[in-house]
């Protein structure tokens, strides 16, 4: 009876192993389809990038970088335009941004963002104009599919402040008017 006893413990242990090896290759192989491309801070590449999957850039790019989901770690730099689905930038940019979600995570920026969404940190720059249009990685529709509430930060109103608002003496009139 013992012997039948481990033997049955013995049996059911490894029909549970199976299911568990089998549950978490078929989860894995959901979850990761492709695997992350990366390119390490000690690399850098003159040319075009593109890539069909997750991508992650630590090092420096001199051309136009195309990703699906694309990380632009601390310390890399990227001087193209870049076009992906969902970008996070925390290095340094300079090119127009074309993604669909667009994060800055402690970026700095200096070219143009053309985005369905954008979120900006504190500790990040950004010198630039942003439009928010439905589909940003269509070019073709980014002229007609701007929104109602998109925000272009080249349109500047100019309200002086207390400090710099002229007096009401002629003297000081004409002193603030241009030549």
């Amino acid at each position: 009876m013992f012997k039948s006893k481990a033997l049955e413990k013995r049996h059911y242990a490894v029909d549970i192993a199976e299911q568990e090896r089998l549950a978490v290759g078929h989860h894995a192989a959901t979850l990761v389809a492709t695997p992350a491309s990366c390119i390490g801070s000690t690399m850098s590449i003159v040319g075009n990038v593109e890539c069909t999957g997750p991508t992650q850039i630590f090092g420096r790019i001199e051309g136009d970088l195309r990703a699906t989901d694309l990380v632009i770690g601390e310390g890399a730099q990227i001087e193209g335009n870049i076009q992906a689905q969902e970008v996070t930038i925390s290095g340094r940019v300079k090119g127009t941004i074309r993604a669909i979600r667009v994060r800055l995570q402690g970026a700095t920026v200096e070219g143009d963002i053309i985005h369905r969404t954008l979120s900006v940190d504190e500790n990040s720059v950004f010198e630039g104009a942003t439009r928010r249009v439905e589909n940003p990685v269509d070019r073709r529709g980014d002229h007609t599919a701007v929104s109602a509430s998109s925000f272009n930060a080249t349109a500047e109103k100019t309200v002086p402040s207390p400090s710099l608002v002229p007096s009401a003496s002629p003297a000081t009139d004409v002193a603030l008017q241009p030549n």
